[in-house]
């Protein structure tokens, strides 16, 4: 039987490479909502009362469309997908969640440091913070900074500098696992020298709403 999946975007670039993630060699369909107002207003006020109204609108409209479990696929609005879980009904997912108990469970091993990289002031607090929760009591540091002039690279179509400047943050941390806190982010970490544990979120949240449904 095929299950049914919702996916809230911020970033319309992203919906196909979630969907791939998720529908690829599974019985799985996938529905999607994409609405950059809600990162936008998060990147010039923050996660405002009506950026989580949004959030739990579209995760209503997801539920009345049929998934069955909700993938949100931006990091800045975590905390408003976190209150939209409570009435949802249906599990709602953060797509950095899998990726921060990851990142414990590395550092723990390690004793030891987490870096959490993000592009955006907006996403960095949001991650960060949840890396800290996802602690539990581990005897690890967590280590929140973001890639100067990354945002802007990208803003201005120049997604060459944007990768570099990750890829050089990457190289740049002392951690003993490094986060990278926007999926926008991931690509960039194959130009990474580093051998110390890159985390990136779009196969790792992916993987894990997809487990939830098997």
């Amino acid at each position: 039987m095929t299950r049914t999946v919702g996916i809230l975007h911020t970033v319309p670039a992203l919906a196909p490479v979630f969907h791939d993630l998720v529908t690829r060699g599974n019985d799985i369909s996938a529905v999607h909502a994409v609405d950059p107002r809600l990162l936008a207003t998060a990147i010039r006020e923050g996660v405002t009362p009506e950026v989580t109204a949004l959030v739990a609108e579209h995760v209503a409209d997801l539920v009345r469309a049929g998934a069955e479990a909700i993938l949100v696929t931006c990091s800045s609005i975590g905390e408003a997908a976190d209150a939209a879980a409570a009435n949802a009904g249906v599990p709602v997912l953060r797509v950095d969640e899998a990726m921060a108990h990851e990142a414990v469970a590395i550092a723990a091993a390690a004793g030891g440091r987490i870096a959490v990289l993000a592009t955006l002031e907006a996403t960095v607090g949001p991650t960060g913070r949840l890396v800290e929760r996802s602690r539990d009591g581990a005897a690890v540091e967590v280590i929140a900074r973001v890639v100067e002039g990354a945002a802007a690279a990208r803003a201005s179509g120049d997604d060459e500098t944007h990768d570099r400047l990750v890829a050089e943050a990457i190289d740049a941390a002392d951690a003993d696992v490094i986060v990278l806190a926007q999926a926008s982010m991931a690509r960039a970490a194959a130009r990474a020298a580093t051998t110390v544990p890159v985390l990136t979120s779009p196969e790792s949240g992916a993987a894990a709403l997809v487990e939830l449904l098997s």
